[in-house]
């Protein structure tokens, strides 16, 4: 069995010496052996910097991010030819929960094939996708997939 490790590398400094109102929430990390640096901060709501991505975009991101990639390779194994997708992912902060939390990801997706392509393989596709994402398997919240297939 192959292990598939992640590690990443966050790093912030400034001060907390002016309270809960005045520090910084910008950070930055880093995931090798990728050598992008993300910048980061807090959602504005939470005096982050409207500028940087939060973490809570980031939870939604890759939810969308790993449902694309489900699909893509899916699809090939399938011999369905997609031409492109495209995904509309929402979520929101639940503050009445305790604890808070992310909401139910909303991921609306739309997909474009080649002509002649059966709609309903690449919806059967789409599910099977859904039940592969590891990041959707590894959150608490749901993620909710709509799938629209738009043929050339």
């Amino acid at each position: 069995m192959n292990t598939h490790a992640y590690r990443t590398r966050l790093h912030w400094d400034g001060s907390t010496a002016g309270g809960i109102r005045a520090y910084s929430r910008d950070h930055t990390a880093v995931a090798t052996p990728a050598t992008a640096q993300v910048e980061l901060s807090a959602d504005p709501a939470f005096r982050g910097n409207p500028d940087r991505l939060n973490p809570e975009q980031l939870v939604v991101m890759a939810a969308s991010s790993c449902q694309m990639l489900s699909f893509l390779g899916a699809a090939a194994r399938a011999g369905v030819d997609v031409l492109a997708y495209d995904d509309e992912a929402t979520s929101h902060l639940d503050l009445t929960a305790e604890p808070a939390r992310l909401a139910a990801i909303h991921l609306r997706v739309t997909v474009r094939t080649a002509a002649g392509t059966d709609e309903s393989k690449v919806q059967e596709i789409a599910v099977r996708a859904h039940h592969a994402c590891y990041v959707a398997n590894s959150l608490s919240v749901p993620v909710e997939v709509s799938t629209t297939v738009v043929t050339s």
